[in-house]
């Protein structure tokens, strides 16, 4: 039993972390004023960094208070699924074989559309690939996404305002885009089977909404951007094309991808399929590119951390769930969703006995429209600040701007659940 003393410190700490992600930009800037110092500072200033940090600051403080046995004891009992499995997934879906498949997906699509394919491949990225979440999960959705977007939106040369409202729109739309299934979305994946949800249920009550409010939001968005999409380049037309790598190599790729999504809540059988594929790239290493196992690193060590102190925050969220009537709960769930991550939230409302159907409904809704208001809000949101950081300023995403630029796309979803 974890004393209310050291969950009262766990809820300061997780108040000081939630500080630390909106100052991380802070950080990098302190990191050029002191170089002497820089190495700190730009360790301090990675918002990848925060949670698993201050995640360790807590284990140290309940080790001195409790006893490091049961500080152990509380960490070895934390379920880190999640985690290791938005690693795997992101390794794999970042890999050559399966991102040039996409491409080449999406050119084709684009080439289609009757506009100009540099306007229809961004739009794609901001509205297909979230959608297909749906299927390959919101982890491998927010990878593919990123990496496609990163060369068109996310540059130097374009206006900060508008990477962040490009960042806040994808951060929304695979939030919302991964409920018209009942397995992809993380804060859905929690309910489901307590509340016996299924992939039809999904798609009649949440689905078709979040797929509106998706392509509103990806259009808006595009059309503020079009004047500064960069055309298709070479480079990428390269990437797209799947002539550089043999059709066997593209197989084994989208195989094991799609293995280790059906077995994402086992992770000693995707680890395993993990092992497969990185002796896999290894041996046909010449149709590969550099994999972003870094990348994936920080990622995963973020929501560990985001599980660990998580975890202790229960004594003080649970009764503000379970006391809020239907509109009131979805407003809070919005809310709440900002500062803790929106699975949390949503599995605490799954422990309330006797909840009604409409504040079941109230819940996810506000859970999934609020994902994209933070880097915490939705595990797939990380990954996302981990590949398109470099393009902006100061080669960090500061929480103020994702915030601001997530207000929008937050707001369309909401009207989308509660006025559709």
């Amino acid at each position: 039993m974890i004393d209310i003393s050291i969950e009262a410190i766990a809820a300061g700490i997780f108040a000081v972390a939630l500080a630390h992600t909106f100052a991380a930009k802070q950080f990098e800037r302190l990191s050029r004023r002191f170089p002497r110092h820089a190495g700190l500072f730009h360790l301090l200033g990675e918002v990848e960094i925060v949670f698993g940090f201050w995640a360790m600051v807590l284990i140290v403080l309940m080790a001195l208070s409790s006893g490091g046995s049961q500080a152990l004891q509380y960490a070895e009992s934390r379920n880190y699924t999640e985690p290791l499995f938005v690693f795997v997934v992101m390794v794999i879906a970042a890999s050559k074989p399966v991102l040039a498949t996409v491409m080449s997906l999406v050119n084709a699509i684009a080439r289609l559309l009757p506009v100009q394919t540099s306007l229809a491949t961004a739009w794609l990225g901001l509205a297909a690939v979230p959608l297909l979440g749906s299927l390959v999960t919101e982890p491998a959705a927010m990878t593919i996404a990123a990496l496609m977007l990163a060369p068109q939106i996310f540059r130097p040369h374009v206006p900060e305002g508008l990477k962040y409202l490009a960042l806040g729109v994808l951060f929304v739309n695979v939030s919302i885009g991964g409920t018209l299934t009942s397995y992809a979305a993380p804060p859905v994946l929690m309910v489901a089977s307590t509340w016996q949800w299924d992939s039809a249920f999904m798609f009649a009550n949440f689905g078709w909404k979040a797929a509106v409010a998706v392509l509103v939001n990806a259009t808006v968005a595009i059309v503020l951007l079009r004047n500064h999409l960069r055309p298709a380049l070479p480079g990428n037309e390269d990437l797209s094309s799947t002539e550089r790598v043999p059709l066997p190599v593209v197989l084994v790729h989208l195989v094991l991808l799609a293995a280790v999504v059906l077995l994402a809540h086992h992770p000693v059988a995707f680890l395993g399929l993990f092992l497969l594929f990185l002796g896999f790239t290894q041996a046909y290493d010449r149709h590969q590119s550099p994999l972003i196992i870094k990348e994936a690193l920080l990622v995963g060590f973020f929501l560990a951390g985001l599980v660990v102190l998580g975890g202790m925050q229960q004594w003080w969220l649970q009764p503000i769930v379970s006391g809020l009537q239907p509109l009131a709960l979805f407003i809070g769930a919005v809310g709440l969703t900002a500062i803790t991550d929106n699975a949390a939230l949503t599995y605490l409302g799954s422990l309330i006995a006797d909840i009604p159907e409409q504040s079941k409904y109230m819940l996810v809704a506000g859970a999934v429209a609020g994902g994209g208001l933070t880097v915490i809000a939705n595990a797939p949101n990380p990954a996302g600040v981990a590949l398109l950081k470099r393009g902006f300023a100061d080669e960090t995403v500061g929480a103020a701007g994702l915030l601001l630029g997530a207000l929008g796309p937050t707001a369309v979803a909401i009207a989308a659940f509660m006025l559709l």
